[in-house]
């Protein structure tokens, strides 16, 4: 017997990147496009473009990563032996602490698709706590940056808010 269906989804929840804007310098030297949001359960799938000599603040991961690299070239500062390139698939155990950078002689920008549960806490470079980037993170982000540059609310997939179940 087929299970009766939860949701009654009238269509696909699909996004094109190709359709979509890309936040541009969202981050300094990094390009952005949200596509699904989870502030409920802590899940954030960003595009992300990173510039030739992009260097993030040290992070350590409280959740789990999975990382496509589908253009250009970077590594972890701490595994410079271990670059991703084009076609890189990349897992991090939630726990993981690094660093990353792209090549400041890359001849292209590293175009990048994560899949990220939980949080990213960033340290600066003398190891202390500067900030934690996580979904509510990132949809503050993507909502300033509407409101600053006059832009069309972003475009994105996010579950819907609980509910009791007589509402």
């Amino acid at each position: 017997m087929i299970p009766t269906p939860i949701f009654d989804h009238k269509s696909l929840l699909t996004l094109n990147t190709n359709e979509l804007p890309i936040f541009e310098d969202a981050l300094p030297g990094v390009d952005a496009q949200p596509l699904f949001l989870d502030p409920h359960e802590n899940v954030w799938v960003i595009r992300a473009i990173f510039k030739p000599g992009v260097v993030l603040p040290k992070h350590y991961h409280t959740g789990t990563v999975h990382l496509f690299t589908l253009s250009g070239k970077w590594n972890y500062v701490e595994y410079p032996d271990q670059p991703q390139t084009a076609g890189s698939y990349l897992y991090e155990p939630g726990g993981s602490i690094h660093t990353f950078m792209t090549p400041a002689d890359n001849t292209e920008d590293t175009d990048t698709v994560m899949v990220v549960t939980g949080a990213n806490i960033n340290f600066d470079e003398d190891n202390n706590f500067v900030g934690i980037m996580d979904t509510t993170w990132f949809m503050q982000l993507f909502d300033t940056l509407v409101k600053e540059r006059g832009m069309e609310p972003a475009k994105y997939i996010t579950p819907s808010a609980h509910r009791y179940t007589t509402d």
